[in-house]
């Protein structure tokens, strides 16, 4: 049950009138991260779903994109998602997005200063791909972290 009302298990933004600006304005960074960010879909689901894992959002493991047959990304994505260091279907690229978001939701200064990272990371994201990448999972992390924390929409699916 929701700590900040009274809505229904599955109504995931009921709560933004609790704080309509503030509320509005995290729509919109949302919004923009899902139609205006240039990562390729396979890595920007590996990195949420890595997020999601570390947050225990059921919102968030429940959510998958419409797109996602079209650009490759099927249930095994998601399913091997807490195997991204080994499981042989995800691409060097995907494993190393895979690899920001768990350590940035887990670990982001050691992340920070893990130089070996950082250059594995510029062999396949360039400074744009990057912010893009950082921006997505601070928003993942953070809208996240509030859904679980505050027990809302916690049995909603939702599709992208």
């Amino acid at each position: 049950m929701s700590r900040i009302g009274s809505f229904a298990d599955d109504d995931v933004a009921g709560w933004a009138v609790k704080s309509p600006e503030l509320g509005g304005a995290l729509a919109n960074f949302s919004h923009a991260v899902y139609t205006q960010g240039r990562l390729p879909l396979r890595v920007r689901e590996l990195a949420r779903i890595v997020i999601a894992q570390a947050n225990e959002c059921a919102v968030c493991l429940n959510t998958r994109d419409s797109a996602g047959a079209a650009a490759g990304v099927d249930e095994e994505l998601y399913v091997h998602a807490d195997q991204w260091h080994s499981w042989p279907g995800y691409s060097p690229a995907e494993r190393i997005a895979a690899e920001f978001a768990h350590r940035f939701a887990t670990d982001h200064t050691g992340l920070r200063d893990d130089e070996a990272f950082w250059a594995r990371c510029a062999e396949h994201f360039d400074a744009e791909l990057l912010t893009d990448l950082a921006l997505s999972c601070a928003m993942w992390l953070g809208m996240g972290r509030m859904l679980r924390t505050l027990d809302i929409g916690q049995a909603c699916k939702i599709t992208l």
